[in-house]
């Protein structure tokens, strides 16, 4: 993660400083692999996998691992990133790959990443049940080069459920104490309400459910809450759980309901143990992001008169996906969008046939001038600045982004050349106020400018955006050497 390691001056090291443990890996051999069994006739993947169980272990030695963080260490108890890739085998046992499957097969049917529940081990033997969340990279060097693995320990969590359901016993101290948001619930109405769907002749439930939204209104009605653990009362910020159950109303969000949904549909068709991400309120009003378990306890499932229901706060997560989301579309240092969205917008463009799109490639003037007078601290400042100019000139649909050091384009659909003409004395004059502020180096830039009415034509419009630039920075340097 090099690109999302090296920030610019004054930046932190998002990578090292999220509190979850990350791994970046390289995929790109696994990718190839994909492809010769494309190419082969290999349609179904599980089962070509189950044919040979040695294909797993194959796909699993394709992977490079370039980086770990501080937290992935951590949790592995390892002293070094070199201790742990020595040690890979202590790891990854035979629980590993009966997930692996489910990831390969994510991958293969192009989701862009994975998401899965996996056992690995820590160096000093301890069992580790991990919540894996991956996610593609956008980079259009090489297919799945920087695949960026986030690592939840979910071991406290699995290890509440497996104890509340194997002794009733036990698990009430556990459950009490568990660090984690306990529930028990009665469903038995739900099942009953199920019972009686079916007797109608009813088997299409999402259908149904489309068709009878009060439906799910209802359903959330029929829970009877039997008992909850005092950590929830600590995340749902409830002062008792007479609190909690009376204004249960106040947790559920609009997006919690199409969660609940959703949940209903897993449990029409038999499915008693099933995991979803939703979203609840605090009592306070803050949102929460959950990774909900349900499982109903044994010897309860014909009545459903007893169901777990384990919620782990995942909001923390959430917030660390959505900055990584961040990212892969924006250069950090400038604010602007990144080379990588640049490439896909062009591309959404010529597929929508965009009737109208025009082009400003502009270019600093003075970065070598400020880095070699005050180090790249002082051109990044330079950069920065600049980028300060182009978020405040370029107003949506425009979109503004660094595509290499020094190089910066303006996409610009539906602006015809006039409007094209003051976007870019609208820079002109932020540049002479952002000037007027800063000290040290001028900001400065060359432009060229361009619009393309022809959808298949945007690439060469592109082109000539860049050679009128081209031209322009050869006038400011011819200009600036005379007068020099």
């Amino acid at each position: 993660m090099a690109s999302a390691g090296a920030m610019g001056a004054g930046q932190p090291d998002f990578f090292e400083a999220t509190p979850m443990a990350l791994w970046l890996e390289d995929y790109s051999a696994l990718h190839a692999q994909f492809e010769r069994w494309r190419a082969e006739g290999v349609t179904d993947l599980r089962s070509w996998l189950n044919q040979d169980r040695g294909r797993l272990r194959h796909c699993a030695d394709l992977i490079r691992i370039v980086r770990v963080n501080r937290q992935a260490l951590s949790l592995f108890g390892a002293r070094t990133q070199t201790d742990l890739m020595d040690r890979l085998a202590d790891v990854l046992r035979d629980e590993t790959f009966e997930g692996w499957a489910d990831e390969l097969e994510q991958l293969w049917r192009g989701h862009g990443g994975f998401h899965s529940q996996t056992v690995n081990y820590a160096l000093d033997g301890r069992r580790l049940d991990l919540s894996l969340k991956a996610v593609i990279l956008a980079d259009e060097r090489q297919p799945w080069d920087r695949v960026l693995v986030a690592m939840e320990d979910v071991t406290l969590l699995q290890e509440a459920r497996r104890q509340a359901q194997a002794s009733a016993r036990d698990a009430r101290e556990f459950f009490q104490q568990a660090p984690v948001s306990l529930w028990v619930e009665d469903f038995s109405a739900i099942r009953h309400l199920f019972d009686e769907l079916r007797r109608q002749g009813i088997s299409d439930f999402r259908t149904f459910l489309d068709v009878h939204p009060d439906f799910i209104e209802r359903c959330l009605q029929e829970i009877r809450i039997i008992d909850v653990n005092d950590y929830t009362l600590k995340l749902f910020k409830a002062a008792s759980r007479e609190q909690l159950i009376g204004r249960i109303g106040d947790v559920f969000s609009a997006e919690s309901r199409d969660s609940f949904a959703e949940q209903l549909i897993e449990l029409w068709h038999g499915r008693l143990f099933h995991q979803k991400e939703v979203q609840n309120n605090t009592l306070e009003g803050d949102a929460l992001h959950i990774h909900l378990q349900l499982s109903v306890f044994e010897g309860h499932e014909d009545d459903w008169s007893l169901v777990l229901l384990s919620l782990t706060d995942i909001t923390a997560r959430k917030k660390a996906e959505a900055y990584l989301e961040y990212l892969g579309k924006h250069d950090v240092l400038t604010q602007l969008k990144n080379r990588s969205y640049f490439v896909d917008e062009l591309g959404r463009l010529q597929r929508k046939r965009t009737p109208l799109v025009s082009f400003i490639a502009l270019d600093l003037n003075n970065l070598k001038q400020a880095n070699d007078e005050g180090g790249h601290a002082a051109g990044d400042d330079l950069l920065r600045r600049f980028g300060e100019v182009l978020n405040k000139a370029v107003d949506r649909p425009g979109q503004a982004a660094r595509i290499g050091g020094d190089e910066f384009v303006v996409l610009l659909p539906g602006y015809d050349e006039a409007a094209t003409r003051k976007v870019l004395d609208n820079i002109h004059s932020l540049i002479e106020l952002n000037n007027q502020y800063y000290g040290g180096v001028a900001l400065s830039v060359a432009a060229g400018e361009s619009s393309c009415r022809n959808p298949d034509a945007l690439e060469q419009a592109l082109k000539d955006a860049d050679r009128s630039l081209y031209e322009a920075k050869r006038r400011y340097y011819s200009t600036h050497e005379r007068r020099r």
